[in-house]
């Protein structure tokens, strides 16, 4: 009996020891980590040409598929990019300007209207208007912070052709996270822009 209880001594002298040796050889104070997110594995780009008649034609990424807009409001001609992978979609809305400049306003106005709605969420919005290798201009609109629309453009001929194209993501994801695949798509988006014909 006395043997055990000295043993139990020990072993709790020895216990408590190492505790309290573990305790004062760390001198390093302790750093929280920063929040990590799921590495994203990206499939290399390749591209194809669309197949389905539109008054448009252009490249677009081997790993999405066309799906016609199901939304109320849908006209002709409206798609989506779907990136299944991804869980992203690229709308494209098309409008016809039947050289009508008003209507042509009202499309540019309309576009603007768009990415502005994300003014409450967005910590700013880069407005950009370059020229594509194929002569076209283009307005694209970055919006940074966690809006569901990170990315969006319009391109015309200012005679007869508007189209509209914006990135969304159906989830909640922040937008730090989703960075990698902005990039990606808008790589994708700006090989449709260069090579966008007009049918």
């Amino acid at each position: 009996m006395r043997s055990l209880f000295s043993t139990l001594v020990l072993v709790g002298a020895f216990s408590f020891l190492l505790l309290v040796s573990a305790c004062q050889s760390s001198d390093q104070t302790y750093v929280p980590k920063p929040k990590g997110y799921n590495r994203l594995a990206l499939p290399s780009h390749s591209y194809q040409p669309l197949t389905e008649r539109h008054p448009y034609n252009f490249m677009y990424s081997r790993h999405a598929t066309i799906l016609p807009d199901t939304f109320a409001d849908a006209e002709p001609h409206w798609i989506f990019v779907h990136y299944p992978q991804l869980k992203a979609n690229v709308q494209l809305t098309y409008k016809e300007i039947k050289n009508d400049p008003k209507r042509l306003k009202d499309f540019i106005d309309d576009a603007y209207k768009l990415a502005g709605k994300h003014q409450i969420r967005a910590s700013s919005i880069k407005e950009q208007t370059i020229q594509t290798r194929s002569g076209r201009t283009a307005t694209l609109f970055q919006l940074e912070g966690d809006v569901p629309s990170p990315f969006q453009f319009y391109t015309t001929d200012s005679s007869r052709h508007f189209l509209r194209g914006a990135i969304y993501f159906p989830t909640a994801t922040k937008n730090d996270s989703l960075a990698p695949v902005i990039d990606y798509i808008q790589q994708d988006l700006m090989r449709m822009l260069n090579t966008l014909q007009w049918q």
